[in-house]
């Protein structure tokens, strides 16, 4: 809940990212209580207030995963709907005068969509491969495969990155999107 929290101010990528590992380690403890207890927040060195509200924060995203059906796969309707978020900054990113370098971070990507799309095996937004390649790349490298990992993290990274750059500079007002 602490690390989401920073993420979610300084990096809305990393925030999703975050989440989605999460809900597989929650699956991975088959969402029970005292494993997440023993696994997830007995280890952590704050008091115990901050550990209850810990738990009672993991024991919320379990029960959310199970009201969604998303027991076995799949990611938490509040992470789509920031990777949609961040679609519509992207379609906005593509037409805005001051997104020159994001628009050629994009294109560098662009021929390889495509490859990335057959490997994830359904149609998603341009976002959305893009999460769910930098996902599959952290697994892999968490596999020791390296080479996988390095060729979706060389192409994905600067445009996620430019993204997530972006969208923290809109939150803040920083960005005018509305520019012509």
């Amino acid at each position: 809940m602490y690390i989401a929290r920073a993420k979610r101010r300084e990096n809305i990528a990393e925030y999703v990212l975050y989440l989605w590992q999460l809900e597989d380690l929650l699956r991975a403890l088959d969402f029970g209580a005292d494993e997440v207890w023993r696994r997830l927040v007995e280890p952590c060195d704050v008091g115990e207030a901050e550990r209850q509200e810990l738990f009672l924060w993991y024991m919320e995203l379990a029960n959310l995963l199970k009201e969604e059906g998303k027991t076995a796969s799949g990611h938490l309707e509040h992470t789509l709907h920031i990777v949609a978020d961040l679609q519509n900054l992207h379609n906005r990113l593509m037409s805005l005068p001051a997104a020159e370098s994001y628009r050629r971070a994009y294109a560098t990507l662009a021929p390889e969509l495509p490859r990335l799309r057959a490997t994830v095996g359904r149609e998603v937004t341009d976002v959305e491969l893009c999460f769910r390649a930098l996902y599959g790349a952290m697994l892999y490298k968490m596999k020791g495969e390296r080479e996988m990992a390095d060729d979706v993290l060389r192409l994905a990274s600067p445009v996620v990155a430019q993204l997530a750059d972006a969208y923290r500079r809109a939150e803040r007002g920083e960005l005018d999107l509305f520019e012509e």
